[in-house]
């Protein structure tokens, strides 16, 4: 398939060589605090999501025999970093965000950012072998265990003061105190994933399992066969402004990633066809921008999209749900879909000229946003690329 030269070159030569300026070697982890063209906008704060997710994506290079010694450096200074200034050495687990200078100025802890945390520690030790970073995913993943998981409604209790006790009347940077939500539960899964892929725990596969079916049941509204995102602790869907709201990128970021927990669990991903092809027939129906590619932000349940911005991350996802789709059933639909997509994303959204991709791609096709930031990384896009590279190589294979 000729996409896999167009995948390997947009890696190659527009992510791989831009994420190297973001290792910070004088404050230790990673500087993300980069404009629209790049350039650097001096030192930024650090927040665990994306500290976690850049150590994923270099120890991920380095594991896939993508980069060498730069990558496995890279990864080593973010996993330092990581010990030393991000973990809660008191209370266990990693404080949500810490200033330029090291000082911790938002010492809560979020599921969110604690499963990221799993999964970035989890990658590096699978990649190096480090004794150090398996013993220490294995306490994190005792520690949730033992205080976040919610053995009575299934899933997880999100946002937890620096001492673990649960907060329910205080602003949370992913979605309201209390409540539990799609989107921290789906980076749980992937997190889980990846620690089962390190230790073989059989509890982490009852656990895998369990948030699989969190995603394909809980929160499906049935009717339509779209996830919502905002749940109460029973897993009973909260409306947001009246109305629920309908985010594509999850939606299809979903799909792929239960694909992918169930070859691990050593589950047909056929039993879940209804639920496949229920997600995806929502999110093509309103959200794929049929006329030009690209798919928009998100929308009202049952309604077309009213965010119609392009963001990198919902691109780069929507890719990879796209060629699994069509590595599933191999209809030609789905492979329709990922040709437009893909030539979308070179089009519009990589920045040939300065490197990686532009953050937000407006409805008049006018970039926006910034390059590097405390949200914005490699993890999306890099992991999107060599996704696709892999599911090429297996359709090629058969």
């Amino acid at each position: 398939m000729r996409a896999r030269q167009r995948l390997e070159n947009i890696l190659y030569h527009n992510i791989i060589p831009f994420w190297y300026r973001v290792v910070d070697r004088e404050s230790g982890g990673y500087n993300l605090n980069h404009g629209i063209d790049g350039q650097s906008l001096g030192k930024g704060s650090k927040m665990v999501v994306t500290q976690a997710r850049m150590l994923w994506y270099f120890s991920m290079l380095y594991r896939e025999g993508l980069a060498g010694k730069e990558a496995l450096e890279a990864a080593e200074h973010g996993f330092e970093f990581f010990c030393s200034k991000m973990m809660d050495k008191e209370h266990g687990g990693f404080f949500w965000e810490i200033d330029a200078s090291g000082r911790v100025t938002k010492d809560f802890k979020h599921l969110y950012g604690q499963a990221f945390a799993l999964f970035g520690i989890s990658q590096y030790a699978i990649a190096t072998g480090s004794k150090e970073a398996g013993n220490l995913a294995r306490e994190l993943f005792e520690l949730l265990e033992r205080i976040a998981h919610d053995s009575e409604h299934g899933g997880y209790l999100e946002f937890f003061t620096r001492d673990w006790r649960p907060l329910r009347d205080a602003p949370s940077p992913v979605g309201p105190a209390g409540s539990k939500t799609m989107n921290t539960h789906l980076h749980m899964m992937e997190a889980l994933a990846a620690y089962l892929e390190l230790s073989r725990d059989e509890r982490a596969a009852h656990r895998l399992a369990e948030l699989v079916l969190v995603m394909v049941d809980a929160v499906v509204e049935r009717s339509s066969g779209a996830c919502i995102d905002l749940h109460d602790i029973a897993w009973k869907p909260v409306p947001i402004g009246g109305g629920y709201r309908v985010s594509y990128g999850h939606n299809l970021e979903a799909l792929w990633l239960v694909a992918d927990s169930c070859k691990l669990l050593e589950v047909p991903p056929r039993l879940l066809s209804k639920y496949f092809r229920a997600v995806y027939d929502y999110c093509s129906k309103f959200g794929f921008d049929e006329e030009k590619g690209g798919v928009y932000e998100s929308g009202s349940l049952g309604g077309p999209a009213d965010k119609l911005e392009k963001v990198w991350w919902v691109q780069a996802e929507s890719l990879v749900a796209m060629l699994y789709m069509y590595s599933l059933y191999r209809e030609n639909r789905y492979l329709r879909d990922f040709e437009k997509q893909l030539d979308w994303i070179e089009k519009y959204q990589v920045d040939w000229y300065r490197g990686d991709w532009f953050e937000v791609v407006l409805p008049n096709e006018k970039p926006a946003g910034g390059k590097a930031h405390i949200w914005k990384g490699a993890y999306h896009n890099g992991r999107s690329m060599v996704k696709c590279i892999k599911l090429i190589d297996e359709l090629i294979k058969t």
